[in-house]
């Protein structure tokens, strides 16, 4: 496998303030700068560096100008280097110009890098804590383990990508096959950027946004971006049983089953927040608490949660007393008594550290929620309509959205699509310009109609794309018609995978990418290894004992693959371990997916098909690939996905290339990523 080298900047500390993906952006604007005599100058700057988004919310182009011949003159000539920390000083300064002022967003969203790079070390102590806490007895890590906050130990150990894959597996159990994590004392270049990638494209799989992150950035432990990335995958683990299905006692804080249906599509923190004023209100607290940071640093709202959550530990000298720190610090002797372990000091609370404090209170949460063991209520909650299949494509529909890096992030895909925004972020990723934004109102959106009028317009975008949405209406993804929604957003992943692939193919001339061209070249690459096995179609039942598909694995990379780890796939036990194994050793590989091991068990076909279209997307751009044949891909013409399914003789790619809304909305679905590059300089 090839390794990465990525932009390098002779000066380490300057090399330090960015990823290598806003260095690549960045790189490209100054390139981009250059006339015909190869110079730029300052003067050059500022209508480059007025189209940032970060930037241009803050300074028009004079002010840029100004700011920029502070220190120089319009007529100087600059190099990469200095143009970068002309960046940085303009970044700098738009820091201090939006100064305390308050942004309110989903914790997911929030980007994994900041203006300063900044390292808040109360921050890094409460992950270091939770991390000797949950990894501690770690049979590979306990030996390195406990990691001091006081130093810089935590991003050492990072280096070798272990200790990330394990905190993600804490997080969301079972994420990642830990026999495909390479293990050793010391690890080659390869095997270090195998277990980055793997980590990545696992995080990814759990929900947090990486988009700014490279196996690079990783390999050098960048602290801001490794904090910002451990705070996600704490943050994912602590909220894990923030919904009706894991705590149908949350029912309880809801009226009706409208109400109900409103609570499934709160995000985590918001549920956090809900279930807070909930106690606080039977408490007596007047304030509403709107998030956690401002609203809590007095301790306040802390005192009368506690009081009420744990009244046999508490003290009245708790709220008599005048000085916030000393509250702060009762709270916290308060919390302990219950068993919840102090990730945070006093001085965070009082503080507002926001991160810190929504930890708190998930901690807080999952020792003693207070809420009702009514059966009653539960039973209602439990009889709430939950079909696990739609459930398993929604999984994979938000996962794959929020892996795109778009500005909008999903909690729940039927809820959060249907003012149409999301979605016309994501047909924008996926066929660029396509979108018509003078047209399109962006959220927060009151007037019904301006809805409808977004969705019409991904309808008619989808269309255009040969999308099958024969008496589809904007209206029905207003309305939340999961079925409709499910198989738009079906058709929409497919179209961006065949896309990718067509693009990559150097020897297509053109010509479209079909289902039966990757069903070709998986066998085609299989067979050229020398194996035996191959596949019928995308539903060929054989499949499930994921022979096919390690095989197909070992042909495209062969040492990614370690054969004593593989079962013969016989019995059910054993279908589960080569599956597990073989996603876990595609995202080492480099594929983004979202699969889960049922879906390979059970020959998921449009799974199957995505699966192995990510495999052939990783294996076309490296150059081993560049010799294969054109043979290797078929370019037998199928038909599209709007055509009529009466065929008798059909092609091996029938089952997907043919599917209709009735059918795209049947399975558990997954995709290639869109590869988005997306600077995060955004213009």
């Amino acid at each position: 496998m090839s390794s990465f080298v990525g932009v390098l900047v002779s000066d380490q500390w300057l090399q330090s303030q960015f990823t290598q993906v806003e260095l690549r952006s960045l790189k490209s604007k100054f390139i981009s700068l250059r006339t015909q005599s190869g110079k730029v100058t300052v003067g050059d700057i500022p209508p480059v560096m007025a189209k940032i988004k970060a930037l241009n919310e803050m300074f028009n182009e004079d002010e840029i100008r100004a700011i920029l011949c502070e220190s120089t003159s319009e007529s100087d000539e600059i190099d990469f280097e200095a143009f970068l920390r002309a960046y940085l000083n303009l970044q700098a300064r738009a820091t201090a110009k939006v100064g305390d002022s308050k942004t309110s967003s989903t914790f997911l969203k929030a980007t994994t890098t900041t203006l300063l790079h900044t390292i808040i070390e109360s921050e890094k102590s409460s992950y270091v804590a939770h991390i000797n806490s949950y990894l501690g007895e770690d049979p590979f890590l306990k030996k390195y383990l406990p990691i001091n906050p006081a130093t810089n130990e935590l991003f050492d150990l990072v280096k070798d990508g272990v200790l990330l894959c394990k905190l993600i597996n804490v997080a969301v159990p079972g994420t990642i096959d830990e026999r495909a994590i390479n293990t050793k004392r010391i690890l080659n270049p390869w095997e270090r950027n195998e277990n980055h990638t793997l980590c990545l494209n696992s995080a990814k799989a759990i929900g947090c946004t990486v988009v700014n992150i490279g196996t690079q950035d990783l390999v050098e432990a960048r602290p801001h971006l490794v904090l910002g990335l451990i705070s996600q995958i704490i943050k994912i683990q602590l909220l894990a049983d923030l919904n009706l299905k894991k705590t149908p006692q949350l029912v309880e804080l809801v009226d009706d089953s409208k109400d109900v249906e409103e609570l499934m599509g709160l995000a985590p923190e918001k549920i956090l927040l809900k279930w807070m004023n909930f106690h606080l209100n039977k408490a007596g607290y007047k304030k509403q608490i709107t998030n956690f940071s401002s609203d809590v640093k007095d301790g306040e709202a802390y005192a009368y949660l506690l009081n009420v959550l744990a009244p046999e530990h508490c003290s009245p000298t708790t709220l008599d007393t005048k000085d916030p720190s000393e509250r702060a610090e009762l709270i916290l002797e308060h919390a302990e008594k219950m068993n919840c372990k102090r990730y945070l000091s006093p001085k965070d609370i009082v503080e507002g550290s926001a991160n810190l404090n929504l930890t708190f209170v998930a901690q807080i949460f999952h020792h003693r929620n207070g809420l009702t063991t009514d059966s009653n209520k539960i039973s209602f909650a439990e009889m709430m309509p939950e079909d696990e299949q739609t459930s398993r494509e929604e999984r994979c529909f938000r996962l794959w959205i929020n892996s795109l890096g778009n500005v909008s992030y999903i909690n729940n895909v039927f809820e959060d699509v249907r003012n149409g925004w999301a979605l016309l972020e994501v047909l924008d990723k996926v066929s660029p310009g396509t979108v018509n934004w003078k047209q399109a109102s962006k959220p927060p959106i009151k007037m019904p109609f301006r809805k409808v009028e977004n969705c019409n317009q991904i309808i008619k975008i989808g269309k255009e794309l040969n999308f099958s949405l024969v008496n589809v209406a904007g209206n029905d993804i207003v309305q939340g018609n999961k079925k409709l929604i499910l198989a738009f957003l079906w058709q929409l992943m497919r179209f961006n995978m065949l896309q990718l692939l067509k693009n990559l193919r150097f020897h297509s001339q053109g010509k479209e990418m079909t289902d039966a061209d990757i069903l070709t070249w998986a066998n085609n690459k299989v067979k050229k290894a020398g194996r035996t096995s191959q596949m019928d179609s995308f539903k060929d039942k054989s499949l499930s004992n994921g022979i096919f598909f390690l095989e197909l694995l070992s042909a495209v990379e062969p040492r990614v693959v370690n054969w004593n780890l593989v079962t013969k796939g016989e019995s059910d036990e054993e279908k589960k371990l080569n599956a597990t194994y073989i996603i876990s050793v595609a995202r080492k590989l480099g594929c983004s997916i979202f699969l889960l091991p049922e879906d390979i068990m059970e020959v998921n076909q449009k799974m199957i098909l995505t699966l192995t279209a990510s495999i052939m997307y990783w294996s076309l751009q490296h150059p081993e690939d560049s010799e294969s044949t054109p043979t290797e891909i078929a370019t037998t013409p199928v038909a599209s996905p709007s055509a009529s399914m009466c065929e008798e003789e059909a092609s091996p790619s029938e089952d997907i290339s043919k599917l209709t809304i009735n059918d795209v909305s049947s399975d558990t679905t997954t995709s290639l990523q869109v590869e988005n590059e997306a600077a995060p300089i955004e213009e």
